[in-house]
């Protein structure tokens, strides 16, 4: 048999080739979802977590909701030394220059290994009286490196020097300004001075009660979850990627086998009339399929690896604010990839030569039945296919109701396989039925593509796994899109704020905002300058009907009802008051008793309606400008620009567009991944189409031949091929997207309103009509090989072809 296994690889090379394509971009499609995802977790970790990216463990509260004492942050820095990095603030007034107000004052670690700062020019502070700017306030106050800047009040003002400048990539411990953490202890007396994490290197040891370490990749993750209602979004994706994946990879191999080995089906009963046993068929088929198998899967484990590092580059080329991390080699995707491609491949090739050898090499060489509803055969497999689609439903309803993803996955997968099993009763039908649209020129074409209906179910059923999944990604994206924008539209409804305290704001300032360049509109806000109780300093208070023109929420934030105010909460690092608490606000000899309402995006004034604006003042002026940015545009930028007509006024910048750029990075690494994915995926069902139409091809080299002697040219045959795949394609791509668009539903249902509980479903319905359009191009596309190929084969040797 080594002779015949050596006879069957040189005469069928063409097919194996066929087949391990197959295999090799399979493989490699687990391996590339490992490398992205990996990328992904290494980009948050480089922005998210970037204070915890060299560290082991975290230290923090235990629960981890509660907020760490600040007493007991600075035991375990002090007992732990250069192994530890206080994460926290301090609120300080500051002077620097013709620059003066307050600032925010954080640590810096004594160790590079664990300093998340990027520096950008000059060097980090290595003792008490130097410190390092962020590049933004810098840039905002005309700080350089060499100055001084005098921060604290009393007996605590120092003099710092400046020594360099940084970049601060995550929002969770951002400062202004960093110092040594000897220096940043002399303010710990300050009311606002707080330590609220540790991030660790090494072992942490013995913790104080109250206090836990958590790994720090662990605790990055869970504070991204906590950011969408505790849901895993990189864990959801990394599973139904993964899931997705398997299935794939085990369609399109198994598909191409199953054509293979059906066209060698004779062969093989011949090799059992000539004397073969059952057993040295099957050793046979099994070594070919593990030749194939283990070069196909190496190589596409490697190819894999290669074309997911490759994408990472290319998103960050593409996207540099969208940072996708180096990720260390995934191994256990590498491995896993490696082991689906043999494992499937062996399996692939096993199912279709199991009926050869159970039967008499006689009847085996009869021409193969195809599998009729009628039969029992048929009617089995229509038996479990309904089994596996009331399955299906039924856990996807178990799933939307308990919320659960796994349920979900598992209920897909169900109904999905019911449809594949269906694929031969109902693929065919809906061939038919788009074909009677073509008229007689789609004929020929129709009658052909459903002459078998399992091949037809097989050619269509890698495209139709891409275009589900297609469309079920970018129904979720759009959808989550389109959640977390209006999400982060209520949280940042103004993108800056000007605010003069000392007097009103003028028509010329306006004037001066409204032609900057990236300013998309901007307006004057009335109030009047208040004294609320619980804040130090007076702040504006403000009614805005006008609000809806800036707004990002339309305005909803600024419609207040009388007897309250609205306070953004996060503005105020030195506040005393919570949410429900009853201030009195004054202005001038007026006052007003009014209960807090909390909400963030605006800055440092307080929202009230015009009745209670009335009631404190009759003459109110405007001395707050909101302003709209132009979408896409370079934030620093704008942010210095207003910072500098503010200055010249005698103003404060209230900036929320750097917030909402930091909050963009997780759904852009996301979006980005995903769309990675997706089109490693559409890729892998165009080649599994192709190689499939061209397996089809070879096998029906007769039918070619004989409709050849009956009259049709080269030019009919190539166009009724074409017209066959293009026929299939639509066919699989009308099937997919309104299965995708369910499953899209489902997804939305289980865990998207999990994550956004005010989410909204979006249908990309443009998006949807382009990828109908590209399906039925690749289709067409996907047949002019195999089409030239079947048109260069003379009649007579087509029809001596065995």
């Amino acid at each position: 048999m080594r002779t015949v296994f050596r006879a069957s690889l040189r005469t069928h090379v063409r097919r194996y080739v066929a087949a391990a394509i197959a295999v090799v971009v399979s493989v490699a499609f687990v391996v590339v979802i490992g490398v992205l995802t990996s990328g992904a977790r290494a980009g948050l970790m480089e922005s998210f977590g970037a204070a915890f990216r060299n560290a082991d463990y975290v230290v923090d509260a235990d629960p981890v909701d509660a907020s760490l004492d600040t007493s007991t942050s600075i035991e375990v820095v002090d007992r732990l030394g250069d192994n530890a990095n206080g994460l926290g603030r301090v609120f300080l007034p500051a002077r620097a220059g013709d620059w003066q107000g307050e600032t925010t004052v954080g640590p810096i670690a004594a160790t590079k290994e664990l300093r998340w700062q990027k520096l950008t020019s000059g060097r980090f502070p290595e003792r008490t009286g130097e410190a390092v700017v962020h590049v933004w306030d810098a840039q905002a106050r005309e700080i350089a490196i060499g100055d001084l800047i005098r921060i604290g009040e009393g007996p605590t003002t120092t003099d710092i020097r400046v020594v360099g400048l940084v970049e601060s990539p995550s929002t969770m411990t951002q400062a202004s300004v960093y110092v040594t953490w000897p220096q940043f202890l002399q303010w710990r007396d300050a009311p606002t001075f707080h330590v609220g994490r540790v991030a660790v290197r090494g072992e942490v040891g013995q913790l104080p009660e109250g206090a836990a370490a958590y790994p720090a990749e662990e605790y990055v993750t869970a504070g991204l979850a906590k950011l969408n209602n505790d849901t895993d979004t990189f864990a959801l994706m990394l599973l139904v990627f993964a899931g997705i994946a398997l299935v794939v990879s085990v369609l399109v191999i198994a598909n191409t086998f199953s054509i293979l080995f059906a066209q060698r089906l004779r062969d093989f009963a011949l090799l059992r009339c000539v004397g073969a046993t059952r057993r040295q068929v099957l050793g046979s088929v099994r070594r070919e399929a593990a030749a194939v198998g283990v070069l196909a899967s190496l190589t596409g484990t490697l190819a894999g690896g290669g074309l997911g590092y490759g994408l990472i580059a290319l998103i960050n080329t593409l996207a540099p604010r969208t940072p996708m991390g180096a990720p260390d080699l995934p191994t256990p995707w590498l491995v896993g990839g490696f082991a689906i491609g043999l494992v499937v491949t062996m399996v692939a090739s096993w199912l279709p030569t199991r009926r050869v050898v159970r039967v008499s090499p006689l009847a085996a060489l009869r021409p193969e039945a195809t599998v009729d509803v009628h039969t029992a055969t048929g009617r089995a497999r229509l038996a479990l296919a309904a089994l596996l689609l009331v399955t299906g439903l039924a856990v996807l309803g178990v799933a939307m109701i308990r919320d659960s993803t796994a349920l979900m996955l598992a209920g897909g997968g169900s109904l999905f396989t019911g449809v594949l099993l269906l694929g031969p009763v109902l693929v065919p039908r809906l061939v038919r039925i788009t074909g009677a649209l073509l008229g007689p020129a789609g004929r020929l074409a129709t009658e052909n593509a459903v002459r078998n209906p399992r091949r037809t179910a097989t050619t269509t059923a890698a495209l139709l796994v891409g275009v589900t999944l297609t469309t079920a990604v970018l129904t979720g994206i759009s959808t989550t899109r389109a959640a977390m924008d209006e999400h982060r539209d209520r949280q940042h409804p103004i993108d800056a704020a000007l605010t003069s305290i000392d007097e009103p704001v003028t028509p010329a300032l306006l004037d001066q905002v409204r032609r900057t360049p990236g300013v998309e509109q901007a307006v004057a806000v009335d109030g009047a300058v208040a004294q609320v109780t619980g804040i130090a300093d007076p702040i504006p208070v403000l009614t805005a009907p006008d609000s809806a023109q800036v707004a990002r929420d339309g305005g909803a934030f600024s419609r207040v009802e009388p007897g309250t105010i609205r306070l953004d909460l996060g503005a105020f690092e030195d506040l005393s008051i919570q949410r429900g608490d009853r201030v009195t606000v004054r202005v001038g000899d007026r006052q007003a008793q009014l209960r807090v309402i909390a909400l963030t995006g605006w800055g440092r004034a307080g929202m009230v309606a015009p009745e209670t604006l009335a009631q404190l003042t009759d003459a109110p002026e405007p001395h707050v400008i909101w302003v709209r940015a132009v979408p896409g545009v370079d934030s620093l930028q704008l942010v210095d620009d207003l910072d500098g007509l503010a200055d010249a006024a005698g103003a404060e910048t209230n900036d929320q567009l750097q917030a909402r750029a930091a909050e963009d990075r997780q759904l852009d690494i996301l979006t980005w991944s995903v769309l990675a994915l997706i089109g490693i995926s559409v890729a892998i069902a165009l080649i599994g189409i192709a190689n499939t139409l061209g397996l089809s091809v070879l096998e029906r080299a007769r039918e070619h031949a004989l409709l050849r002697a009956l009259g049709l040219t080269r030019g009919q045959l190539r166009r009724m091929l074409a017209g066959e795949a293009v026929l299939l394609s639509v066919v699989a791509t009308l099937l997919g997207t309104v299965i995708g668009v369910g499953f899209a539903w489902v997804g939305y249902e289980t865990f998207v309103k999990r994550a956004l509980a005010q989410a909204t479903m979006h249908i990309p319905w443009p998006a949807l009509g382009v990828v109908v359009l590209i399906a039925a191009l690749a289709g067409l596309l996907a047949s002019v090989l195999p089409a030239r190929r079947a048109a260069r084969v003379a009649p007579a040797a087509g029809l001596s072809l065995d």
